[in-house]
Parts: structure tokens; sequence; C-alpha cells
């Protein structure tokens, strides 16, 4: 067998070992179906393997190999070259998203998450893969790490199988092509950084060069740097022999050394009391360390314990002399000489202790999440700046985070950790910042009434201190207790973002939102105990949605349901959903429940952020834009939102759109009166109907049965140049308009609930999303049959018709077309006959009653045709053509489809020109000529794409890709079906998903 590096290369080798097992056996080969029905896989994916279609994915290539008689070397080598094979195919990943984590469980990290490595022995292969980075390693040395100098027999093709499992696992954690296959072995295609045993050498080197040269503040930020890589035993979870154990066992001596350094610094920055503690607990572990010994000496010496510093010297040299038969060495002799003699020269007094405050509260329990925002906070240990601002709405957990974090680090800075409260919520109790300057340097010992920050920051010169300053409510109140240089760190807590502090400083700026669902219920779970949330989970998801993950709402009504053990979630869930919500989430005795926390801010606006807060709150949907918010406010919104966006009641979560967290959007609409809630509703009802308006007559403007008149101008609405940029506005809009609409229903404007119901009739055609337009559709049904409006009711009945049989529900289209086709006849609407009919005649094909939808289909033709609707002419003989088509009258089909395409191209309705290029395209499939039914098909599609027709692009996508499967052409196939499948999840289409998975799944 030759060697061979493609996917042909690798079909030929297969077809070669099937042959010669043949031989071997004396036989005919093994069919595609006698491998079927050994292996359990269809014969058409069997015969892709061997064809060279699909690359067999690892466990079934190592299958087929030992079915078909390959040796071990031969296994080997087949495996080395489909590895090969699947590496070309794939691209490397960006090194800035892949992380390998050795000093503690072995851990890989991708685009797509953490790899699932299965097993010790995978974990062992990528950690010692990590260790040399860049850099090959052997068959002959994995196999010794992996089971020592004397490995079994299967150790070889074990080894590709675990290469295999391996690399599977990084493909699925967003890593692919990471693990290179060459000749004599294997290498982790990863820069040394991306390895944390490459960071943790670099960081206690750079300590220990620090340290020598007496720069000891310095020397403690990267030696605790490196030694915060550590996440327990390096390659805890991993089984390394060999060769790799003596790698292992280096790294604990490095991390050892890095300590003895860490100690050593500490010291001389005065850490003598704390110092004796946590080198007492090291030298319980590993009692021989010379080294640990002097300092552990040095710091009860500078603690006034001599006697002890003699006592610790006396357990090493009996230690040393039991285990080892030596003597402590020369250096800690002469220290002990020194101890005795209490000899000043030998520095044992040490540098003098400054006053060390440690003001940090107690940390708030069952703390959870908010792991990225700490990752932002850790940030600043590597590259130390002197500023982090963690601002967010009330209650939203801002000083838990701060003080969890502080407390973190707390050793980081050896001089101490202040806290001060500013009271900036509340304006008139608001610290000053010279009283702040006051507090402050009390804390370090310094007794100076402030004129100016000089003292302060004289104070800090040199010394390592955390502040965190909670609470701050302006920039005036922070800028003059910044530290002077980068040794100390301030940590701000704010409701406000206080961006005037970026003019002058670097700020680290972290933006606290509510928790995400997970973390939200992982805390009610902490809280309440597993057992109480199994025995309801469906209700404890429920508290947490009602809560929409606001830390402190949670934690209100957790207390309320601790201090009831007995009471069940069903019961808290029931009272916020009916009840006030905002009432129930406080509880007696506590100061601040969620409505009082959101009112300290909202007492800070002016005038014209106020009102507008409280108008928004009557916006039913999740998000509105700048130009909504100018139409409520009757004024320009922008330095309004500004203000609104500041102080963290409204969030921006794209440029110029921006939405209320749950609870207060729900303190905002009741702090509205009657009468402005109901000028604000008006706004909002004209705002969307011209949104509506503007849409129809932009996408199809032949839709003109609503036509709205306006007192006053119409509002104004953003920037609409073309059919573009009106779809994406409304799918943006898109989750607020079924909200809109029924708010105007259950406020007394039905009208405007079925006239907006009929104008956005042309944006789902577009778009799809038909499950929602179906509800949208029952709604303005109601509408008009509240206000007894024939014209609404027969309009209503009809875009629900069509809805329905969107949504293949023909049985339900049918009595709703039935009774909207009678109502168009009572009120002599031709033109909504000829509608009603065409959809009653679709309805009709899909569900098989051919002749009838011919017949519908004839009278819809002829009724348009009468009224002169040239667009219904043009929809009815597309339509007549389909239901031809079907009955194989292929003649009619084409004279219908010629008509109605040169009709659609001169009345300029693109929507109608590609369903008739659509069909065209199925004609001339179904007549058998394929070359005219892609041609006709590939206009359909660039048509619907250009105007944004995704629901119909899908479908056309779906078709040429049958087409070019059944032509051979799979990767044309394949790459139709994707874009099909992505348009069909984003309009929500589950049945236009199956359809195209479906035919994903004929590629084999």
């Amino acid at each position: 067998m030759a060697d061979g590096g493609t996917l042909q290369d690798l079909a030929q080798l297969l077809r070669q070992l099937k042959r010669r097992d043949a031989r071997r056996r004396g036989g005919t080969e093994l069919t595609y179906r006698a491998l079927a029905a050994r292996t359990g896989w269809s014969t058409g994916i069997i015969a892709h393997y061997f064809t060279g279609k699909t690359l067999p994915p690892t466990d079934r290539f190592d299958t087929l190999v030992r079915l078909l008689g390959a040796s071990p070397a031969e296994q080997g080598r087949l495996a080395t070259m489909r590895d090969r094979v699947d590496e070309d195919r794939r691209q490397p990943a960006g090194p800035s998203t892949q992380t390998v984590r050795l000093l503690g469980p072995v851990e890989v990290t991708g685009p797509r998450g953490r790899a699932a490595l299965v097993g010790a022995r995978q974990r062992t292969l990528l950690g010692l893969l990590g260790l040399q980075a860049g850099n090959l390693v052997s068959h002959a040395r994995l196999t010794e790490a992996l089971w020592g100098e004397q490995p079994p027999r299967t150790a070889t093709p074990s080894l590709y199988s675990h290469i295999a499992r391996v690399r599977q696992a990084l493909d699925d954690c967003g890593l692919p092509g990471i693990l290179v296959t060459r000749d004599s072995g294997y290498l982790l295609d990863l820069r040394p950084a991306d390895v944390d045993v490459a960071r943790f050498h670099d960081d206690a080197a750079r300590g220990s060069r620090a340290l020598a040269r007496g720069a000891a503040a310095e020397a403690v930020t990267h030696l605790l740097d490196g030694l915060g890589l550590w996440r327990g035993e390096a390659f805890e979870d991993a089984e390394p022999a060999g060769w790799a154990a003596e790698q292992v066992r280096r790294l604990a001596e490095a991390r050892m050394r890095c300590l003895d350094d860490l100690w050593d610094a500490r010291l001389r920055l005065g850490e003598h009391v704390a110092a004796v503690d946590e080198i007492e607990r090291l030298l319980a572990a590993d009692p021989g360390r010379e080294r640990l010994v002097g300092l552990l000496m040095l710091a009860l010496c500078r603690s006034g314990r001599h006697t002890d510093a003699v006592k610790a010297y006396h357990r090493l040299r009996d230690h040393l002399a039991e285990q080892l038969d030596v003597e402590p060495g020369p250096e800690l002799r002469r220290l002990y000489v020194a101890v005795q003699r209490r000899d000043p020269a030998a520095g044992l007094d040490g540098p003098s202790e400054a006053r060390r405050p440690a003001q940090l509260p107690a940390m708030v329990g069952h703390f959870t999440g908010r792991e990225p925002e700490e990752a932002v906070l850790d940030a600043l240990l590597s590259q130390p700046g002197p500023l982090a601002v963690i601002s967010g709405p009330g209650g939203m957990g801002k000083t838990a985070l701060a003080v969890h974090w502080a407390r973190r680090v707390a050793d980081r800075y050896p001089d101490g950790q202040l806290f001060l409260d500013l009271r900036g919520h509340d304006p008139a109790a608001a610290m000053p910042a010279q009283e702040a300057l006051g507090h402050l340097l009390r804390a370090l010992g310094t007794g100076t009434t402030p004129l100016d920050p000089g003292p302060y920051r004289s104070a800090l010169h040199q010394r390592r201190v955390l502040i965190l300053l909670d609470n701050a409510g302006s920039a005036e109140q922070i800028v003059p207790l910044v530290p002077p240089d980068s040794g100390s760190l301030l940590i701000v807590t704010s409701r406000h973002q206080l961006p005037a502090l970026a003019v002058e400083h670097e700020v680290a700026a972290v933006s606290l939102d509510a928790l995400p669902h997970a973390d939200a219920a992982l805390l009610l779970r902490r809280v309440l105990g597993h057992d109480r949330v199994d025995r309801e989970p469906a209700h404890a998801a429920r508290l947490v949605d009602l809560c929409g993950g606001h830390p402190l709402a949670l934690r209100i009504a957790a207390a309320k349901l601790t201090a009831r053990p007995l009471r069940r979630l069903a019961e808290l869930v029931a009272e916020l959903t009916d009840g006030d919500r905002l009432d129930v989430l406080s509880v007696p005795g506590h100061p601040g429940g969620v409505r009082a926390v959101f009112a300290a801010t909202y007492r800070t606006l002016s005038p014209p952020a106020a009102t507008l807060f409280r108008r928004l709150g009557n916006h039913p949907g999740p998000t509105f834009t700048t130009h909504l918010a100018t139409a409520v406010a009757g004024r320009p919104a922008t330095a309004a939102l500004d203000e609104l966006a500041a102080a963290h009641l409204v969030t921006e979560v794209a440029d110029g759109r921006y939405r209320f967290h749950d609870l207060i959007g729900l303190y905002a609409l009741e702090n509205a009166g009657p009468d402005e809630a109901a000028d604000t509703r008006a706004a909002l009802f004209t705002w969307y109907l011209a949104l509506a308006e503007t849409a129809n007559q932009m996408l199809e403007p032949a839709r003109d049965r609503v036509k709205l008149s306006w007192q006053d101008p119409p509002p104004h609405l953003p920037p609409l140049p073309d059919t573009a940029h009106v779809l994406d506005l409304l799918d943006d809009e898109r989750p607020s308009l079924l909200p809109i609409a029924r708010l105007a229903a259950a406020h007394g404007d039905a009208r405007v609930t079925w006239q907006l119901t009929y104008l956005l009739a042309s944006y789902y055609t577009h778009r799809g999303h038909w499950g929602d337009y179906t509800e949208i559709c029952r709604e303005g049904l109601s509408a008009a049959l509240h206000l007894e409006d024939p014209v609404g009711e027969r309009l209503m009945r009809s875009g629900l018709g069509v809805a329905l049989n969107v949504t293949h529900r023909h049985e339900e289209a049918l009595e709703q077309l039935t009774y909207a086709l009678e109502l168009m006849r009572e009120g002599g609407d031709q033109r909504g006959q000829g509608m009603a009919l065409n959809n009653i005649a679709h309805a009709h094909s899909q569900l098989g009653a051919l002749p009838a939808a011919r017949a519908a289909f004839e009278r819809a033709l002829d009724l348009h045709t009468a009224d002169n609707h040239l667009p219904g002419v043009a929809l009815a003989l597309n339509n007549l053509a389909d239901a031809h088509t079907r009955l194989g009258d292929f003649p009619a089909a084409f004279d219908a489809l010629h008509r109605a395409l040169r009709l659609a191209r001169d009345i300029g309705n693109a929507h109608l020109e590609g369903a008739a290029l659509q069909n065209l395209g199925e004609t001339l499939l179904a007549s058998g000529d394929e070359d005219g039914a892609l041609h006709h098909f590939g206009l359909a599609l660039a048509l619907r794409r250009r105007i944004g027709e995704k629901r119909r692009e899908a479908e056309t996508a779906n078709a040429i890709g049958l087409l070019q499967l059944s032509r051979g052409d799979h990767a044309s196939a394949l790459g139709l079906f994707g874009r099909a499948l992505a348009l069909s999840r984003e309009v929500d289409d589950q049945r236009l998903q199956s359809a195209t998975l479906a035919n994903m799944a004929l590629l084999g």
C-alpha cells in the first residue's frame, strides 16, 4: 500500500484492504451490504467511505480497518494518514481563543467551551503535549508517559485511539486542527503563552528578578500572579508515568521555590506576624525546606519570639539528621548563631511595620456568578491601574461583588484595606470628598486634618493599599481619593457610570446587569437548599423569571421562603404573578426593598429624564429606540436617555436601542399618572402605525385596504431609505408588535389593533415568523369583532386564513376563509372575494383536492381580471399554474406562468416575480428539464435574497439543493441546505427546519 495524503488516497487504501482481505479468505470481496450488516451502519454511508465522498469518524475508521484485517502496524499507519487528511480539512483556531491549564485538573478551553477529556490517560496525554506546546513529542515518549517503561502490547493502538478522542474533544470545543500529527509523533500547535505552566514560569522568573534587585512590592505582584494560576496539584486528575511524572515533580518544586520567594518578599515588606502562620503551614507539609525555615526564624524574631525561632532551627536539624544524616547548611547555621546572640546586624528586627487597616465588611452569603466581571477586575492585578468603577442599578450586587473580590485579593495589598460608604445614592446625604479624606487618613494612622489630597497621597506613597469606596454619587466625590501610583488600587461602586472619571484617569469599567438565568437559579438553590428547589423545579424557574435575575429581588424572595420553611414555592409565584410584584418583593425590617432601591435613583433624575422614565414604562415590548423615546416624550430624547443610562435605569443593548430591567419597568409604569399613561399610549400607537404603514407602502404598495389619515404630521421615524432598512427595523421591533396590538385592545383602541395587523402582513410575508403573525391576526379579529366592524372582520379573517395556510392548518384556514368570502360578498368587495378564493384554493390544493383547487383559482382569476387588480391577477395565474402542474397539464401551467411573470415585471412586483420564477423552476423540473429548472431557481433565489424574503429564500435554497444532490454535487447541496437551515431557524419555522434537516440527511 502506498502512502497518500488526500481523502481519495485514503479511500483507495480502504479498497486495497478490502481486496486483500478477500484474497486471504479465498472468497469474494465483502459487499457494502455485508459490511453494513456487520457494523450496523447504512450501506449508503459505507459506500461514501470507500469512494472518498466522506471521511469516516475515528471510531468507525478503526472498526473498518480491523474488520478488513489490518495489522497493528498498518492500523497505526492508516490512523496517522486519516489524521493528516482530517487536519488538512480544518483551519486552526486563533491563539486568543484557547487556554490549556495544567496546574490543577487538566483543562482545555476553546471558543465553544471546555473540552470533554474522558479518563486519566486522555488528560495525561493532553497535558504532556501542553507542557511541550509547539514542540514534537515522539510516540515512544508518549507511550512511556502513559504506561511506564513496560507498556502493554496494545499500547500503540491504544495511543492512536486516545489521540483520536482527544482530537475530537478539541474539535468539539472549537479548536480543530490544533493537535498535529507528524511521522514520529504529535504536537499541540499552541504558543507557550496559551499554557498556564509557561505563564507561571514567566511570572515566577519576574518575581525572582524583582526580589534580587530589592523591589519587594513588585516581586509580590508577580509571584502572586504566578501562584494564582495553581488550582491544586499539577496534573491533579491525570496519571503521568516515567519521565512525565518527573516533569510534574519539577513543577511542584518550582511552586515551592515561588512560595519561598513570596514570603521572602513579604518579610521585606514587614509582614512578620502574617508570615509565621502561613510558613508554619507550609513546613508542616514539607519540614525539610531550609530556606523556608530561615524565613520562619526571621519572622519569629521580628515578632519578638526568639525562643520559638531557635526551636524552629532545632526541629529542622533533627529532621535532617533523622532522614538524611546531614546538618543544616552554612547560611542557616549562621542565622541560628545570630538569633542566639540577638545580633542587630542580622536584620532580626526587620523594617518597621506601619499601621495596617483591615476595614472590608463581611461578604454577602451565597455569593454566586459574576465570573466575567471578576475577570475584568483580575486583569487589574497583572496590569495595575489605580481605579476601577463597578456600576449598575440599585440592588444588582455591586457592593457584594466588590467586597467578594476585594477579600479574595486582599493578600496582594499587605499595607491594608480601606472601606468607606460615600452615601451617594442620596445627594442630600452624600459624603463630601474632604470628609472622606479625613476618614481615610485616620484609618491609615495619620491624624492630619486634610485641606487638600496631599497628605493622603503621601500616606499611600510606596504602599500597597486596597481602597473600596462604596455608593459613590458623583465623580467629584472620587477624584481627590484616587491613589497617586499603581501600587494601591481604588475600587468604586456606584449607581451611575461616572464617565467624568475617565477624562483624567485610566478607568476599568465593570457594568453589572441581571444575573444570567443559570446563575440566578443557582443562587436560589444555594439559599433555599437543593431539596426544596428539586421538589418544585418548574416553580423555582418561574420564580427566577419573575425576579428577572435581579439579585436583591431573588434574595428577598428567598428570605420570604426561608422564613416559612413549609410554604410552597408555587404560592409565592402566584403572589408575584397576580399581585403587586414590587410590594411582594419587600421584607419587613429590611431598609431597602426593591421599590425603595429604585426610588432612591429615580429621585436624583432631572425633570425631563424623570418624565421620559415614567412614559417609557408604558411601552410593553422588551426594547425601544431613541426615535420612539422622542415620540413619547414629545421632544428630542437623547439627553434624557443618556441620563437614564448613566443612572442604570435603562440599558443600551445596541446603538440607539434600550431596554428596561423587568422590575425597573414595572416601577416606571406605576409612577405614571392616568393622563400621562393615556397620552403615552396614544403616542406609542401612532408611532407603530406610522412605521407599519411606511413598511407596507415600501414592501407591498398594492395592499391598500387600510389608509391612515393623520390629524398631525406622522411621528418622526428613523431614516428608511430602502426596504432593507425598513425590514431591519421591523426585525428589531418584532418582539414588541404583538404586545403593542394587545395593549391597544386592552385600553379601548381596538381599531389600532386590527389596522396594525393588516399593515404588518407585508413584513411577515417577507420575513416569516408566521406563528407570531397567526397570534396577531387572532388579536386583530377579536378587536374587529369587539367593534362590530365588518370591514375589519373580513380583512382579519382573510389574513388569519393566510397565516393558518402557511402554518399548515388548512382545515381551520378553510373555516376562516369561507367565512371571509361570505362577508366579502355581502360587502360587495370583489377584490376581497378574489383574495379569499385564492387562499381557499391553496388550502384545497394542500389537502389534495386538486380539481376543487383549480376551480377556485380560476374563479379568483376571473374576479381579479374583472376588477383590474393586476397583482391579484398575477397571483391567481401563478397559483393556477401550480394546480395545472400537479395535475400534469404542463402546457397550461407554462402559459399561466409566463403570463404571471410578465405581469409581475410590468407592475414592478418583485415578490410576485420571485413566486413565478420559483414555480417555473418547479414546473420545468416536473417536466424533465433540470437545466431550465436550475436556471429559474437561481433567478428566484437571487431575487428573494435581494428583497429580504428569508422564508421563501430558504424554500428556494432547498429546491436547488435537492436538484444538485440528485446530480451528484454533494458539496453544493450541503452549502444550500446549510443556508436554508440557518434561514429557517432565523424565521423560527419549525416545519421548514425539519424539512431542511431531512434533506441534509440524504447526504449520508
